[in-house]
């Protein structure tokens, strides 16, 4: 098992592609998030649709997140690729 974690370890420390795709992945996720938030703070709809304000903002909250999880895991993947190649490469299994 220690095995197993040292080399997981060691193609993340080298593999600079691996490590961006995963921090790409995090903080596109809380931009997402942190923007979909602010631009939504302060939503008011005025008239006869204002008992609605609430509902519209977390219908268009809800398509921010879905958007955010979207972005995390499709980084995870490629994230998950570059460290598939990488191991190739460094152990040199063609």
């Amino acid at each position: 098992m220690k095995d197993w974690i040292d080399d997981v370890l060691m193609i993340l420390a080298y593999s600079r592609k691996t490590q961006l795709a995963f921090m790409l992945g995090v903080v596109g996720f809380l931009v997402i998030l942190l923007t979909g938030w602010y631009q939504l703070e302060n939503f008011q709809l005025q008239g006869m649709m204002a008992p609605y304000s609430d509902f519209f903002r977390d219908k268009i909250l809800r398509k921010y997140d879905k958007a955010a999880w979207f972005c995390l895991i499709s980084f995870w993947i490629l994230a998950f690729k570059m460290y598939q190649k990488d191991k190739k490469r460094f152990y040199k299994f063609y």
